[in-house]
């Protein structure tokens, strides 16, 4: 995000008193997905809200729109519109770039012993975690390809590894000796041990604020941790077979959690009570993902679907057929309107979230994908798959752009940064491949 060159604005009078005390510091651009975000002041504390332009195209018109924001967000007054109009203009320019980019290989990273098991980028992608069966998750510059921690304290197999995105100034691991640490990115100490799980720790994720870890188990249940007094202040209790997957939506107040039991559990937050559970796969779940906006959930399973729920009510929305195998991967793209899956068949397919309709199918690899994800800009997907290359292809037409070869064994994992113009591949060969 870029701060706009703004002077300290004063919500005007005409707002209403309620209004009033609120003064706005200033505007920052958010390229992906598209929205500003205001800074503000109200009663002498600094606090931020987004205004989402889930919908600007390179086509759309800035000044009506513009001023239909102005109509509901006192906020912005007269004085400011222009300048608004400016930044609104900067994130069509930003989604009109054609973008041929190629990737080339950047460096191998030969980077554990023992195989393994994830890889994650930080925001920017200036660094990188990779977590492995040798116990140790190890921190990683990627300019220089030079390790900079190995956390070491695990007496099992580190497993879920992530960085509390977008500050990137904690990981967590989650191991399979059912405890979760949190550590400093900068000096590499251990902060908290999190014990409390009876089985193996397999997926963990950081809320958007930074301020709680969840972590889903073999023992059926998930946890959320408070990382700042280092305990646990919930068990979220309610599945009959192991969590695999679990997933913050982007306000923090949601969680869901994906089971072998079939099912998709949407749980509260704060309380830690369980709102909806998503009951129509046949199969095991594979992964669970919240839209941009809160408002959709995709789910993935072992049932060859992909299921789209509303996530409000908890009611089922669609199913997505099509695919001949295991669904084994799921996402949206940042704005929430398309969704990729990557299935056992060796092909991934991209749907619009609207009208539930199939509009590409990616086909090319020659055997199963584990991994499917969207650049930030969102037209462009790239696959993780068995034959050992990773693919970035056209999200609209499903066209091949560009085949990432050289891993040496099929490849589990991969990632852009937040910029796109950096990838990320993690093989069973035990090495990580950076891409530019």
């Amino acid at each position: 995000m870029r701060p706009g060159p703004l002077p300290w604005l004063r919500a005007d009078a005409r707002a209403g008193p309620a209004v009033a005390a609120m003064a706005l510091r200033r505007l920052l651009l958010r390229y992906f997905p598209p929205g500003i975000i205001l800074e503000y002041v109200e009663g002498g504390e600094s606090k931020t809200r987004s205004i989402d332009l889930l919908d600007l195209r390179p086509d759309t018109d800035v000044t009506a729109l513009v001023e239909e924001i102005q109509k509901r967000e006192p906020l912005i007054t007269a004085s400011c519109l222009e300048h608004i109009i400016h930044l609104v203009q900067r994130l069509q320019e930003k989604l009109g770039e054609k973008q041929n980019h190629k990737f080339s290989l950047f460096k191998v990273l030969r980077t554990h012993i023992l195989p393994l098991t994830n890889v994650a980028f930080n925001k920017s992608g200036s660094r990188f975690i990779t977590g492995s069966y040798d116990r140790t998750c190890k921190l990683w510059d990627t300019a220089s390809g030079e390790e900079l921690h190995s956390l070491e304290g695990h007496r099992n197999v580190v497993y879920a590894i992530a960085f509390n995105n977008p500050y990137g100034d904690k990981i967590a691991t989650g191991s399979f000796d059912k405890t979760c640490k949190v550590w400093s990115t900068e000096t590499g100490k251990c902060y908290h041990t999190f014990r409390g799980h009876s089985a193996e720790i397999v997926c963990l994720s950081f809320n958007p604020q930074s301020t709680l870890l969840a972590t889903g188990s073999m023992d059926t249940t998930a946890k959320l941790w408070d990382l700042e007094k280092g305990e646990e202040v919930a068990t979220l209790n309610g599945h009959s077979a192991e969590i695999i997957a679990l997933s913050f939506n982007t306000t923090g107040d949601r969680i869901i959690t994906g089971s072998f039991d079939h099912t998709v559990a949407v749980w509260d937050v704060g309380t830690g009570r369980l709102l909806h559970t998503l009951i129509g796969h046949r199969g095991e779940i594979s992964s669970a993902q919240f839209n941009w906006d809160c408002s959709l959930i995709v789910t993935g399973s072992m049932d060859k679907t992909c299921m789209l729920w509303d996530a409000v009510t908890g009611a089922h929305i669609a199913t997505l057929a099509g695919h001949s195998k295991e669904v084994l991967d799921v996402c949206f793209d940042y704005a929430g309107q398309r969704i990729a899956t990557a299935s056992a068949d060796g092909s991934a397919r991209v749907y619009n979230a609207g009208t539930k309709q199939c509009i590409a199918k990616l086909e090319g690899h020659e055997d199963e994908i584990s991994k499917v994800c969207f650049n930030p800009k969102g037209n462009c997907i790239l696959t993780a798959s068995s034959d050992k290359t990773a693919r970035l292809w056209d999200a609209a037409t499903g066209h091949c752009l560009q085949i990432l070869e050289g891993h040496a064994d099929e490849i589990f994992s991969c990632a852009f940064n937040y910029r796109g113009d950096t990838i990320i591949t993690g093989s069973k060969d035990n090495s990580c491949r950076i891409w530019h």
